[in-house]
């Protein structure tokens, strides 16, 4: 399913959101944005590294933040995993726990959008 916007937020933006949604995790890891810019998570060095190639990519996944549309974004390769894939896959058991209520969706869909 296509993207409902097609959001180009700043890296600065797309690291705050980051930090916002994930920061409570434990398990070390960190995003890197397609500016080279690194978002640690977690406590300790980061195990692995979601890499985002394009700011596209990004505000495609946050519209959707669903475990399909994050394996289509893997086979097409418009994100990488760099690093220990057994601990991502952990996380990625950890991020499926997530839930955002709409409003709060909608605040971060805003600030990608004004942020962009």
């Amino acid at each position: 399913m296509p993207p409902l916007l097609s959001l180009r937020p700043s890296a600065r933006v797309a690291a705050d959101i980051l930090r916002e949604v994930f920061g409570h995790l434990r398990e070390p890891f960190a995003f890197q944005l397609w500016d080279g810019s690194q978002v640690p998570i977690g406590h300790g060095p980061p195990a692995f590294a979601v890499v985002f190639k394009t700011p596209e990519v990004f505000g495609r996944l946050m519209q959707e933040p669903s475990p399909g549309n994050f394996a289509e974004c893997f086979v097409a390769s418009d994100i990488d995993i760099e690093g220990d894939l057994f601990r991502a896959m952990t996380v990625a058991n950890a991020v499926e726990g997530i839930e955002l209520s709409a409003g709060r969706k909608l605040r971060l869909l805003w600030r990608m959008w004004r942020g962009a």
